[in-house]
């Protein structure tokens, strides 16, 4: 259905609603029962601003579209270029009004902060993020937007400084306990003296507690490591109901610069501070493979919950971790996957190792293809015995070149996450057999998003014709796409700078 945008405000038409928001219907912005997909374009131009940014959300059921940036009525701040809006999302009921809301992360967004004497000082690409609630009237119509940015009084406490890129990376959901919960990374965050060492927020319960906390916090427990320059830790970020990961991925094991780590954590509360349960990198006995300069593991995290044979809950974690930089027999940068389950009394066990030279893995490995750069993970029956048709990954590889030979067209492959990948695996990547054009620079796998039915891939760039987003079934090979949002439709902007860089 093609419907026409409007703006977020009072008195502006909204996509129709339920009297009240339901409870345990994921990504409803509107209350209807029917799930939801928000996209954003972080690179739009809004009036003069370039890539200033803007979202859009597309109700469910043909019931129209919202589009929102920083110049809609409600929103608070201004459309400033650069700022790039929706450079990431996460979606969770953070009021726990039965209505999903939408956290948009604004890493670039300069913070104006102001000294005893009144002066102001802008602070460039601070960061900041911001969320949107959700309501019985749409996206945007019920509660204020809240904020939150560094800075004495301020919600995230520190300091406000050049490049701490506040919403770099983010998660959110709910804890077993029924407690919402957002995960943010700044990864430019300086640790005392150790530049870009990374720092990150969890920002749980209904009173919007908040946790600032580095490599250095001891509070609730050793976080894992110490804080070093280049470290970036928080520059990626991964949660299930059970457990949260943060990923490091300038970590410098031994000599080996920007070899990478995870951290991974409790829900449970410790003094203020989430519990940190362990850390891992590829100088463990326990993680396969060895430590590399420029392996950058766990550029990319997903996490989706665990439930294994005979147990009657789901109390566990399986952790996948995107090392796009490995490089597979002496081949660069041809990247891999390592999946990890992680137990409910805090310890972990690797369960596989993929790459495309894996058995029966689909693929040809070749070098700066940079498998796992993008990982989206799903349960989608959490209530049973996981398999591998029920919790499944989908792999970005944008580095892959066409069966053309077009460079940097990019591809998905879609993994079962228990059991031998190769046995149910699929391939989704431009040329013949799909409506994607194989050209090279669509970078297909850079944007991915799951829903318990469907796998959505973004196609930010490349020719405008071909751009948009592609639905697919997690358990059908690839080819086909299930359905299409393209530009110009369902309420999308026709002239999309990078549209579908980030969805949920």
């Amino acid at each position: 259905m093609i419907v026409a945008a409007v703006s977020i405000g009072a008195g502006a038409p909204q996509a129709a609603a339920a009297v009240s928001c339901p409870s345990g219907v994921e990504s409803d912005f509107n209350g209807d029962g029917i799930r939801d997909l928000v996209i954003a374009d972080p690179e739009a131009a809004v009036g003069s601003q370039a890539d200033a940014g803007e979202i859009t959300v597309v109700y469910g059921g043909g019931k129209g579209s919202l589009r929102i940036n920083q110049d809609s009525p409600g929103i608070p701040g201004a459309a400033e270029r650069g700022d790039q809006f929706g450079f990431e999302l996460a979606v969770y009921d953070e009021d726990q009004d039965g209505c999903s809301d939408v956290a948009v992360g604004l890493p670039y967004e300069d913070i104006d902060v102001r000294d005893t004497a009144g002066n102001v000082t802008v602070v460039p690409d601070a960061g900041m993020i911001q969320i949107i609630h959700g309501s019985t009237a749409g996206l945007g119509a019920g509660a204020g937007v809240t904020e939150y940015w560094q800075g004495e009084g301020r919600p995230l406490g520190g300091v406000a400084e050049t490049g701490d890129y506040v919403g770099y990376a983010m998660a959110a959901g709910q804890t077993s306990a029924g407690v919402p919960f957002l995960v943010a990374g700044f990864p430019g965050e300086d640790v005392g003296t150790y530049q870009d060492a990374g720092g990150a927020a969890y920002i749980h319960g209904v009173s919007r507690a908040v946790a600032g906390f580095n490599q250095d916090t001891t509070a609730g427990g050793d976080v894992p490591g110490g804080a070093e320059q280049d470290d970036r830790f928080g520059a990626s970020v991964a949660a299930s109901p059970n457990h949260f990961a943060v990923g490091m991925p300038g970590e410098a094991l031994g000599t080996y610069t920007f070899a990478g780590a995870a951290a991974v954590f409790s829900h449970t509360v410790v003094n203020g501070q989430p519990k940190p349960l362990f850390g891992m990198g590829q100088d463990q006995d326990d993680v396969s493979e060895y430590e590399e300069t420029g392996d950058v593991f766990a550029t990319a995290l997903a996490m989706a919950p665990y439930r294994p044979s005979g147990a009657t809950s789901t109390t566990e974690s399986l952790l996948a971790v995107g090392i796009p930089g490995e490089d597979n027999g002496g081949v660069r940068d041809t990247g891999a996957v390592q999946i990890f389950r992680i137990t409910a009394t805090g310890t972990f066990t690797e369960l596989n190792w993929i790459s495309q030279v894996t058995p029966d893995v689909l693929g040809t490995d070749e070098a700066g293809d940079r498998f796992g750069h993008e990982l989206s993970a799903i349960n989608t029956s959490p209530n049973t015995v996981s398999t591998g048709s029920t919790v499944r990954l989908a792999i970005g590889v944008p580095g892959e070149n066409s069966g053309s030979g077009a460079t940097d067209a990019g591809a998905v492959s879609i993994v079962p996450m228990v059991g031998a990948p190769g046995a149910s695996d699929s391939w989704i990547a431009p040329g013949p057999d799909t409506p994607i054009a194989d050209q090279e620079d669509r970078y297909m796998g850079q944007s991915l998003a799951a829903t318990p039915s469907h796998l959505h891939v973004g196609i930010p760039y490349g020719p405008a014709a071909s751009r948009g987003i592609e639905k697919y079934a997690w358990n059908t090979p690839g080819g086909t796409p299930a359905d299409r949002l393209l530009p110009g439709t369902n309420g999308l902007a026709a002239n999309g700078k990078a549209l579908g860089a980030k969805i949920r």
